[in-house]
């Protein structure tokens, strides 16, 4: 098992200010952790951990790591040293821009016991990187990418999903490339209008408009069945939920919702029953149907307020799913009675 245990350093370091960003609302805070905060921090999740039987990494999130001068990248990652040295953390991980990675900021994170690069890439379409303010081209993510992979750290790439200006094919168009770097994980956040940014203004004026619920899930289903289908392991799908995005809080606008990476394999699911079980199949209410599915993918088959049992059941008589440990991935079985 794979626990990470979030240690937010917001903005700190970035030379950007992104269209969308608002890093201390989407952290949850404003200040950066002095070195006491991060051992309470570790010390705190260690204690709800088995960290004998689960892969525990120390993850500086938030800002852009290796943005930071060494000094300060050595003070934060020297905190974490005598958790690893005691075996109850395995390392660490880091985020940060594909423009602020070479050989020497490798070597000091490898000194340091980092396993983990994410890369926010974003989108890999440079002109979409020039609107929003990212500062960095796709060729940046390609070769960060190679640079990390032949250093021998785990590499995952951040990207989004609504950027301005963007539409379905920009978004295969970037899990494509993204696909092709090879990365051991992946996260997708559908874009969110948060206060206080450049978004936020573009939205007021009308230059922007936010997906809807149902559009972000079209869309972030159609890259997530990408990516599962070239075994690619997605960590996470939209932002954790948070008091920040309730009433009075920082959000202004977008498809924020807590159950979204549930409701995107929905679709899938929907889309994988709708063109391989039900492509020219009558209503027949005199049957019923037992589906098996992964164990893993049991509730999203069934559906997000089982809303693929109850698109089932219009067309047999009684549906039921059960659980197998030997189909994987979006594979299913049928029996009819």
């Amino acid at each position: 098992m794979h626990s990470n245990i979030p240690v937010f350093i917001p903005h700190l370091g970035c030379p950007f200010q992104c269209i969308y960003c608002n890093q201390k609302y989407i952290s949850g805070t404003v200040s950066a952790p002095e070195i006491a905060d991060i051992h309470a921090i570790i010390q705190q999740k260690l204690s709800t951990i088995d960290s004998k039987n689960a892969e525990v990494e120390v993850a500086f999130f938030g800002g852009s790591f290796t943005c930071l001068s060494f000094q300060e990248q050595e003070k934060y990652l020297e905190a974490v040293q005598p958790y690893i040295y005691d075996e109850k953390v395995r390392g660490i991980r880091i985020s940060t821009r594909p423009d602020y990675i070479d050989d020497d900021i490798l070597q000091l994170m490898k000194n340091y016991h980092v396993r983990t690069i994410e890369l926010g890439a974003q989108s890999m379409v440079d002109a979409t990187l020039i609107k929003i303010g990212r500062g960095h081209t796709a060729a940046d993510v390609e070769k960060a990418s190679e640079l990390i992979r032949k250093s021998g750290f785990d590499l995952g790439i951040q990207t989004m999903v609504g950027l301005p200006g963007e539409n379905f094919e920009h978004d295969e168009y970037t899990a494509a490339c993204v696909i092709g770097l090879k990365p051991d994980c992946v996260r997708i956040y559908p874009v969110l209008v948060l206060k206080d940014t450049e978004l936020e203004r573009m939205s007021e004026e009308g230059k922007y408009v936010p997906m809807s619920l149902n559009a972000a899930v079209e869309r972030v289903a159609a890259v997530l069945n990408m990516y599962i289908n070239n075994n690619i392991n997605v960590i996470k799908v939209g932002l954790h939920p948070s008091d920040e995005y309730g009433p009075g809080g920082k959000l202004v606008a977008g498809p924020f919702h807590p159950s979204f990476r549930e409701m995107a394999m929905t679709a899938i699911w929907k889309h994988e029953f709708s063109q391989k079980l039900l492509s020219g199949q009558k209503p027949d209410k005199s049957r019923d149907l037992t589906i098996s599915v992964p164990d893993s993918q049991y509730n999203y088959a069934i559906g997000y307020k089982s809303e693929n049992k109850c698109y089932l059941k219009q067309y047999f008589n009684r549906v039921r799913f059960i659980r197998s440990d030997v189909l994987h991935k979006l594979d299913f079985n049928v029996d009819y009675r």
